[in-house]
């Protein structure tokens, strides 16, 4: 994890989630996150994997040069990795276990950005296959950032971190896993094994910006 934002999220879901594989989404409080909230995001784990973003931050949705409440995340990928973005999606959820990925975004003047994009799974209502906390941030801040929005993002490679080291605090192990699925080689990628927002995500809450 090379920025700041990722391991901020990272400490703070590790912090909430305890002994358990995943905390419930209910527990997520964007007053503990407030400094990240505008990297930060929470889609849907939909059986379609079309994956619609429940809440985006300000500066993810310049990103896009949109509101992406509503939108479908997988929408956001370039035509040729969306397989990877779904399998990115599929390793945090499968795994119960944080997913980082290196991402490169192209805007439509041209420009490359390079981001890094972090999934964590929540547990929602019971179920366990249903939410992602998510961040995605650019390791340098873009120029015209919501002037030039970026067309489509590019997985670069990507990580599932499993909590291995028990004597080391931000990486305790959970002692419930909800499934073990081994790490996956898919074209040029490589897999290495290593707060409360209250009510439904559409009701008339503070927003994630």
């Amino acid at each position: 994890m090379k920025h700041g934002v990722t391991q901020s999220l990272f400490a703070y879901w590790n912090e909430l989630r305890g002994e358990r594989s995943a905390p419930e989404r209910s527990e997520v409080d964007p007053g503990r996150i407030r400094h990240i909230l505008a990297d930060t995001f929470i889609i849907e784990v939909d059986d379609e994997r079309l994956c619609p973003v429940r809440l985006a931050g300000a500066r993810i949705s310049a990103l896009a040069g949109r509101e992406l409440k509503g939108a479908s995340f997988m929408a956001l990928w370039r035509d040729e990795f969306r397989e990877d973005a779904v399998a990115l999606v599929d390793g945090a959820v499968n795994n119960a276990c944080a997913v980082v990925a290196s991402v490169t975004g192209s805007s439509r003047d041209g420009r490359v950005h390079d981001l890094e994009l972090l999934l964590l799974p929540l547990r929602h209502r019971g179920k366990t296959h249903s939410r992602l906390l998510g961040a995605l941030s650019p390791l340098a801040a873009p120029p015209r950032l919501g002037l030039d929005p970026v067309a489509g993002f590019e997985v670069r490679s990507r990580r599932i971190i499993h909590a291995v080291d028990a004597g080391t605090p931000a990486l305790r192990p959970p002692r419930e896993r909800l499934g073990n699925v081994a790490p996956i080689r898919r074209g040029h990628l490589f897999v290495f094994a290593g707060g409360r927002i209250d009510g439904a995500e559409d009701a008339a809450k503070p927003p994630l910006t």
